[in-house]
């Protein structure tokens, strides 16, 4: 039977179908926080020494003077058509603007995020290996984990930037360049901040995997036939942990989409987050409502994406459907 054939595609209509409840609530949530806890934006838009038939004219042209019924009913409607207008402060189009951000957005997260994956497995299987053997080193791995999860990530930006980009002058302190050849010289500090930042959780879950496979009957069967330690962690137990290695990763991935806030707005990178952050600054409504929905149904697609993928890598998994 192939992949394909092994789909419950009635589990998937369905799982689709509970995405728009869902997308629902969200807008619902969101536009009662901007309307009715944010205020009136059309104040902060029109800036301090705007007269009332300006601000007026402000509220006409960004539809607020509609009826909130009507204003919610315009957002529904952009969330299922994907289409956000334009931005209240820039005027530009919503969905350019997030097309654009994507580009940095990516180049910022992703090959961090692969590097820290990869480190991140290595350090949790020789942490669960040394751990069998009772070694005080998997207490220092462990310890060194939790020091580097207790730092916030606003320290690690003022000490990266202010060691090794201002003291050291190793690296740039912020900037974008969308020439390739330079690019790399602004993204290096952020890497590493990003890289010790996940190092330390993303070593213990997956340490905390590994040791749930330990005890596990097949590792006592291969221990007895004398495979080795080594093997027997590198083979069979990384492999039967693939499926919640696989969750970790699949779930890690929707917020790397939505853009790395505080790394962004230090580094002047101009992506995603950044737009966020500029969007709230400005009581910027199209955009918000963009980037919450959007970022609302990334994380839906790639837990419905995650539950696929256990199908793929272990065909003993059945996804039921109900009917």
């Amino acid at each position: 039977m192939t992949f394909q054939e092994r789909i419950p595609w009635g589990y998937v209509a369905k799982r689709l179908l509970t995405f728009i409840p869902t997308l629902i609530g969200v807008t619902l949530l969101t536009f009662l926080i901007f309307h009715v806890v944010g205020g009136d934006p059309s104040y902060q838009l029109s800036g301090k020494n705007a007269s009332l038939d300006q601000i007026k004219l402000i509220r006409k042209e960004l539809g607020l003077d509609l009826t909130l019924t009507r204003q919610y009913l315009i957002f529904l409607k952009q969330t299922f058509t994907f289409n956000w207008g334009q931005s209240w402060s820039t005027r530009q189009n919503v969905n350019e603007m997030f097309l654009f951000g994507i580009g940095p957005s990516f180049f910022l997260a992703f090959p961090a995020f692969i590097a820290s994956i990869f480190l991140s497995v290595l350090m949790g299987l020789f942490a669960a290996y040394i751990k069998s053997k009772k070694s005080w080193i998997d207490q220092t791995l462990t310890s060194t984990c939790l020091a580097l999860m207790s730092i916030s990530l606003l320290v690690y930006i003022i000490s990266f930037q202010y060691y090794f980009a201002f003291y050291l002058g190793w690296f740039e302190i912020n900037g974008w360049s969308f020439d390739w050849t330079q690019r790399w010289s602004y993204l290096t500090l952020p890497w590493l901040i990003s890289l010790f930042v996940s190092l330390g959780p993303n070593t213990l879950l997956f340490r905390s995997t590994f040791l749930n496979e330990v005890h596990q009957n097949y590792v006592k069967t291969a221990r007895s036939k004398g495979v080795s330690q080594i093997r027997i962690f590198t083979s069979h137990i990384l492999k039967n942990s693939s499926v919640p290695i696989v969750t970790i990763i699949m779930m890690q991935i929707p917020y790397l989409l939505t853009g790395s806030l505080l790394l962004e707005a230090f580094f002047g990178i101009p992506g995603i987050g950044g737009l966020l952050i500029q969007a709230i600054q400005s009581a910027d409504f199209p955009v918000i409502k963009a980037f919450t929905v959007m970022s609302t149904f990334i994380y839906l697609l790639f837990h419905l994406l995650t539950d696929l993928l256990y199908i793929f890598i272990d065909p003993r998994i059945e996804l039921q459907d109900d009917n």
